[in-house]
């Protein structure tokens, strides 16, 4: 293998910038989100940040649109098992992207609550935020309206609920010392999608 191919490119700028946004967010809180603290994250010159998201609202949208794709890789959601595969199959890939979420990526996942409470205060950032979970929500409702769900919107709902319940319960909640291993959101997921699917 050459040099040139050995490597990865380096990240854009903005998704630099992004990054280290989102870290913050996760070890620091939205107190500790500025634009200086972000170039010193990045490893770049003071006022980078500010010639790519002049205002702190630019800084949030900028955070929650790469949330959204490093999120979506995250959980997969373009790889999931065709459905006529089985409702077994569904399950673990589900489980699969829950536990990961809640292990190698909890950093993602802290500053995904970060964000999100934030945009319960600043309607601008609610839409950009409220469009960026749109793409998981139409994808699961495909996932299991193709499985047989006679209620989908509903049935979403209950999922997402039980899924974003288990993270903040498990990250930044009662039980974050206590992680569920990858069975053990396997076992939970199959409950609900039992009760969903049966008949």
């Amino acid at each position: 293998m050459s040099a040139r191919t050995a490597s990865p490119p380096p990240p854009a700028r903005a998704d630099l910038v992004a990054d280290a946004a989102l870290t913050l967010l996760a070890e620091r809180g939205m107190r500790g989100l500025t634009h200086r603290a972000v170039d010193e994250a990045a490893g770049l010159p003071q006022g980078s940040t500010s010639n790519l998201a002049r205002t702190r609202q630019a800084l949030l949208e900028l955070a929650v649109r790469r949330l959204a794709d490093r999120e979506a890789r995250v959980l997969g959601l373009d790889e999931m098992p065709d459905p006529r595969h089985g409702l077994d199959s569904l399950v673990d890939a589900l489980a699969l992207s829950a536990h990961r979420a809640l292990t190698r990526n909890r950093e993602l996942t802290l500053a995904r609550y970060e964000l999100a409470l934030e945009a319960t205060r600043r309607p601008e950032l609610r839409a950009h935020f409220d469009a960026a979970g749109a793409r998981f929500r139409e994808q699961l409702g495909a996932l299991v309206t193709a499985m047989g769900s006679a209620d989908p919107a509903r049935h979403v709902l209950s999922l997402v609920a039980w899924a974003d319940g288990l993270m903040f319960s498990c990250v930044a909640g009662t039980f974050h010392a206590e992680v569920p291993g990858l069975e053990e959101v396997r076992a939970g997921l199959r409950e609900i999608l039992d009760g969903m699917l049966d008949g």
